[in-house]
């Protein structure tokens, strides 16, 4: 009986050979289709919480060089468009002034809009949108402290409704200015209003060039107490928050 020596060579290129295509496969899932992101910020409450990781869908404003691993200036603009970004998007972005930054915030504005924000209730072109008070929403620290924020659901002149949070009746970022949205710009704020550094800031952020625009957000893959590193999976089962792992984040 002859026994042959195994082909190291060949079971070696077989490895590499899958590895490349795996490789391949996920570079071309996160460019054209879906990349996640980490939320570091509690500017997206009650929607969006520290610890969440979301999924963006990249096709669905088309694609810009901000697309593209390292935003190389191959092209200007947008391509490949399939729906044009629509008022109550949660938006992920390119800081304009600092364009290695992803923001996440959500579109109110559309481009020609004149937007207001008087007393905490958003105008658009001079028409207040719903708000609606609701149940507070009850947040903890980290030394098991709980503090309650008065919590409402905005309706858009376009029908979609989320919640937002609203600590004051007034704020400093409440005023009688009115910010007119240029040509192929969005205005966007963070749904907890009184913590969130978004477009009413015009000197960190502004207005967003639609080439600026990465994705969409979609839905929440993973979610997790950020007292807990993500690599100590014998944790995960206390600091999962499983009740928000695919969780949508489309408009009610």
């Amino acid at each position: 009986m002859n026994i042959q020596k195994p082909d190291w060579s060949k079971g070696l290129f077989e490895i590499i050979t899958t590895l490349f295509w795996a490789l391949l496969i996920a570079v071309v899932f996160r460019t054209f289709l879906f990349q996640p992101f980490y939320i570091p910020s509690g500017s997206m409450l009650p929607n969006l919480w520290v610890g969440d990781y979301v999924f963006v869908s990249k096709y669905s404003y088309g694609y810009s060089r901000f697309s593209f691993p390292l935003a190389p200036n191959w092209f200007e603009g947008r391509y490949a468009v399939l729906s044009e970004p629509q008022r109550g998007d949660i938006a992920v972005f390119r800081l304009p002034r600092d364009e290695g930054v992803d923001y996440i915030k959500r579109i109110i504005g559309l481009p020609g809009d004149q937007i207001q924000i008087l007393a905490g209730q958003v105008y658009i072109n001079d028409q207040p949108m719903r708000l609606d008070r609701i149940e507070d929403f009850v947040i903890g620290d980290a030394f098991g402290r709980t503090r309650s924020i008065a919590r409402y659901r905005e309706t858009l002149d376009n029908a979609a409704n989320h919640e937002i949070l609203k600590e004051a009746p007034l704020s400093q970022t409440d005023s009688p200015r009115v910010y007119k949205v240029p040509e192929g710009h969005y205005f966007v704020m963070g749904d907890n209003r009184d913590n969130s550094t978004d477009s009413r800031y015009s000197n960190i952020i502004g207005y967003i060039p639609e080439e600026n625009l990465i994705g969409k957000a979609e839905i929440i893959f993973f979610s997790m107490d950020t007292g807990t590193a993500l690599w100590r999976f014998w944790e995960w089962g206390e600091a999962v928050r499983w009740n928000r792992i695919w969780a949508s984040l489309e408009d009610d």
